[in-house]
This record gives C-alpha cells, structure tokens and sequence, in this order.
C-alpha cells in the first residue's frame, strides 16, 4: 500500500475517544501525519511496523507547563521553597544564560519527555526559536514562547521575533507573560490582544504561592484570577500554570471564562508550595484541567507518568477521598485535556486524528497482571518510564524498541553537559 507510513499490529488499543473503548488485538495504521484506521487485520505494508503485541497502545502525553531548556539548572535549587531559590539562584544564573545554552538543555529535555511518553508540550522559556531548533530535529511536537516581563530577566527573545520561525508543523508559539507578580496590566492587556489576533494560547503563572496572592491583592485591591479577569487577560485561549491558590469563586472565573489550568503538583510539593490546585471545584466549574511538570529546576523531572499518579495522590491524600482524581480523569487530563488546551488535533486513537501515541511494554514486571485491573489505572498507578518502548509523534517514529529513531542521544548529554559548565553553577 503506497503512502501508509506506519503500522502497529496487535496491540491493546486504549483509545481516549468519547467512549474510552479499549480495542484489543488491534492495528492502527498511519498514513503522512494522521492515523488512517484502526481495527483488527488490516492489510497492507509499510515503512515502519511495530508489533504490539503485549503492549498498549495509548495517546501521546501532553505536558502544559514547561521551561524545557532548564534542564541545564536541574538541581540548582534544590531543598528551597519557590522565592528562596529563584530569586537567590535561578534568576541570577539565567542571566548568563545564551542561546547554545538553551538548545543543548532543550535536547536534553525532549530526550527525557519522549523517553516518558510526552509527544507534545507547552514551553515558557528565553530564546524560544533554539527551543524549535530542537523540536524539529528530534521530531517532537512543542508550542514555545518567550516570557514577557515588564523588566526583562534575559533579552531572550520576543513575539514578533518569535512569530518568524514559528507557526508551521511540529512548532507553534504562544504570548507568555510570565506572572501576575512579574506583569502589569498593560502588558496582560498587550498579551490578551495578541493571542485573540494571532489565534495562539496565552500561558502564563497563576496563583502559584501565597506571597504572589498577597503582593498581587495589595498592588490591585484584587486576588490574581480576579485581577486577570477584570484586565481581560482570561480566555479560552489562556492556560494558567498551577492555580494553587484559588478560591472556590475563582475556580468558577477560569470556569466562566473556559481557561485551561495546568496543574504542577510535583513542583508545587516540592516547592513547599503548602497549598493543593483544588482539582474538584475547578473541573465542575467548567476549567480545562490539564497537567505539566514544570521546569526541571523546580521538579527535577520532566516525568508525564510521574505527574499523573502524583496528580491523583495528592488529591486523594489531601481529600480524605480515594475516590477523587480517579485514574481516568487523571489520563484525560494527561492526554484529550492537553491537546485541547494547545489546539492539537489528537488526544485520542481515532481515524483522522493526528498520529502522536506511545506504546508501553505490559510484560514489564511492574505492569502485571494486566486482567486485575483496569489499562487507565494500570497506566497511572503502576507505570513508569522504563515500560516506554515505542513513540509516534506526527506519523514518525521517535523512539522503537525503547532507542531513539534518529536523535543522537550521547551528544546531545555531551552538549547539555558543555552547556553546564560554562554555566559555571556546577
């Protein structure tokens, strides 16, 4: 059959479509970008085959919340609650920071996205296009920006400058004004009209600590999510990291006005954040409730897998409830949630969609046995990265038999490693 990329056969099939069917001894076959069936026997032959038999074949991971290129300060604050070690280490670091310094981390980071089952993210970080460099070279699907501050950190990088090398194929950008501690209303509004103009996401920090509650409420009379809205910076196009901070009547603003939350709660914990994103009350108010690792100066991994089990933990815990944040919910969040929120057409297994998914190993010792419980909680509870073997990003494979299709994984930590030392922080 000429023009079919790509076959997976006999795979179980956890397809996320509306009625979240699991199809077993299943083919998915791929043609240019997009899957272009999927059944039992399909016929035909091509480039690439993939037996999954014994594995599971599931959507792509979508991370909404990311500073890719921080990979290079993993480790720089460890052990410091948010203010402690950004304003102490971080931001003084990232001042030295140039763009080779920003495409070796970037390599490094989508290694270990892809290595854990992330096809797609959403980045905030300097010298965006060195960000897109690395996508396109390692075939992983990112929608990047800049962050805008009313006093720039780094001179790394701005919309319009970005707009020229994004915008096409695996890379799109976004507006990103960095917080509402860090912005003020004119450039929130600036943002807001850009995204509306332009057709792109606008993600920004919310609601992260107590302090940004406190300065943002004594600066404006009003708490962050409050602020925003009135200052028309809310919006479906808005994703707003971390939402940890927010009352019940702000769950019902970022509701009202269709944004997308992502939720950071290995960061936020590891911060000493104190506070829990109230998962609940932000998906009954209507909010896109999404996930993201955040940076790896903050978390220290860029582990999808990780996020989604934490992710639901710490509801559970902090609930008193097993009950809340079920596996489930917590895989939408990971996978139909995020490519909602990026405007990527995937998310799930079906005919016409776009071709991002993952295969894991369920004869992994970790993953059995399969027949006791569901594939979404064997997914959330019981994986890790070690059951990634194969990864399909925009029709092409990225990762088979758990080896990199084409990325040269040595030089890239040879690079990454370089960029640290000149860093000099290590």
């Amino acid at each position: 059959m000429m023009g079919m990329g790509l076959v997976v056969r006999n795979a179980v099939v956890l397809t996320q479509d509306a009625g979240r069917r699991v199809l077993k001894d299943c083919d998915v076959l791929v043609e240019g970008e997009s899957i272009s069936r999927v059944g039992k026997g399909l016929q035909g032959k091509a480039e690439f085959e993939i037996d999954g038999k014994g594995k599971l074949l599931l959507p792509g991971l979508v991370n909404c919340h990311t500073h890719a290129a921080m990979t290079v300060f993993r480790g720089l604050a460890d052990d410091c609650e948010f203010f402690e070690g950004w304003e102490g280490r971080v931001w003084p670091a990232e001042k030295r920071l140039k763009p080779r310094h920003v495409y070796a981390g970037a390599r490094l980071a989508l290694l270990e996205m892809v290595r854990s089952g992330t096809t797609s993210f959403l980045d905030m970080y300097f010298f965006p296009d060195e960000t897109a460099r690395a996508c396109r070279e390692l075939g992983v699907r990112g929608v990047l920006g800049a962050p805008i501050f009313d006093a720039p950190v780094v001179d790394g990088g701005t919309e319009d400058t970005f707009r020229k090398s994004g915008g096409e194929g695996l890379v799109r950008f976004g507006t990103m004004p960095h917080a509402p501690y860090t912005v003020g209303e004119e450039g929130y509004r600036k943002a807001a009209a850009f995204a509306e103009r332009e057709g792109c996401v606008l993600h920004t920090h919310v609601a992260e600590t107590r302090r940004e509650v406190h300065d943002v409420k004594k600066a404006t009379g009003k708490r962050p999510v409050e602020w925003l809205e009135s200052i028309g910076a809310l919006s479906p196009r808005t994703v707003a990291a971390h939402c940890v901070w927010v009352t019940r009547q702000e769950a019902g603003i970022l509701g009202r006005n269709g944004v997308t939350v992502a939720h950071c709660p290995v960061s936020g914990m590891k911060l000493a954040g104190g506070g829990v994103t109230p998962i609940p009350e932000l998906s009954e108010a209507g909010a896109n409730v999404t996930l993201g690792t955040d940076g790896a100066a903050s978390n220290n991994s860029l582990d999808m897998i990780e996020t989604m089990k934490v992710c639901s933990l710490l509801q559970k815990h902090s609930r008193w409830n097993a009950a809340a944040a079920d596996a489930g919910q917590v895989l939408d969040f990971a996978t139909r949630n995020g490519a909602r929120a990026l405007g990527i057409d995937g998310g799930s297994i079906e005919e016409g969609r776009l071709a991002d998914f993952i295969l894991l190993d369920l004869r992994h010792p970790n993953m059995l046995p399969v027949s006791s419980v569901g594939f979404a909680p064997l997914v959330v509870y019981s994986a890790n990265p070690s059951n990634v073997c194969d990864v399909v990003v925009n029709g092409k494979p990225v990762l088979l038999g758990g080896r990199f299709a084409s990325a040269p994984a040595e030089m890239i930590a040879r690079d990454a490693e370089k960029a640290v030392a000149e860093l000099h922080w290590a």
